[in-house]
């Protein structure tokens, strides 16, 4: 058995109805993987859909936990690959889009982390833009977060230098990550220009429905990481927060 390059960790909670798309994308890949599913104790179908795959998957379990970063740094821990990832039940990869990753991050053995661009799928419209993802400067990211998750791969070496999520943040725990890997390992992150994965946005999901949480967390992030908290963040607050709310 060829050993995995990447351990993919899925956290998912009463996510059924996406999490069979999320799980076909990463087996679709064409490079080995070890996936682990951390599921919170879902009450819809998603044994059922654990169930189908459980036959390639390297390990799940179904109970309350504390939570989506404790559920993603459980299933990471649990994996021996070199590299790790998580991606959302509600997100996909896109066919080839892992390859990428992995080819790019071993033709640059000094970065912490890779991150390529994605695509936001709108779940209600069917439509699709891309995100906003641009190649990495420090004062870019502290004004926004200019990384895809679900479209980043990362050192396993990298991952454990930093010791995984901060488990006590809840929105902005990736945000606070590339912000940690990136000043451990003293070197940016390398930027790949393809789109190797979709990020679907739907009504159920905690950036839409906790706007005001989530820019409190970011803000937090940046203060902590760059010193202060750019003007940016206090003028889109406004509209991101309560205008977007009201208009829903």
């Amino acid at each position: 058995m060829t050993a995995p390059l990447v351990t993919v960790a899925v956290p998912s909670f009463n996510q059924g109805q996406f999490l069979d798309d999320a799980l076909t994308s990463i087996f679709q890949q064409e490079i080995p993987v070890e996936v682990f599913v951390m599921d919170g104790g879902s009450e819809d179908n998603s044994l059922q859909i654990i169930q189908k795959w459980e036959h390639r998957l390297a390990g799940w379990r179904s109970r309350a936990d504390n939570g989506q970063s404790a559920a993603i740094n459980e299933g990471i821990l649990q994996g021996r690959a070199p590299y790790v990832s998580w991606l959302n039940s509600d997100d996909w990869l896109l066919d080839g889009g892992l390859a990428k990753l992995v080819r790019e991050i071993e033709k640059n053995p000094g970065a912490p982390f890779v991150y390529g661009r994605a695509w936001n799928f709108v779940q209600k419209s069917g439509k699709r833009r891309p995100v906003w993802v641009e190649p990495f400067k420090e004062s870019r990211l502290a004004r926004r977060c200019i990384i895809s998750q679900p479209a980043s791969l990362m050192r396993r070496a990298s991952w454990e230098a930093v010791g995984g999520l901060d488990e006590t943040l809840d929105m902005a725990m990736d945000y606070d990550l590339w912000w940690r890997l990136y000043k451990q390992a003293g070197i940016p992150p390398c930027f790949l220009e393809d789109f190797v994965a979709v990020n679907r946005e739907h009504e159920d999901t905690k950036t839409k429905n906790q706007r005001r949480r989530h820019y409190r967390e970011a803000m937090q992030v940046v203060r902590k990481y760059y010193g202060s908290v750019p003007i940016k963040w206090w003028l889109a607050q406004p509209y991101s927060v309560w205008y977007k709310t009201i208009c829903r």
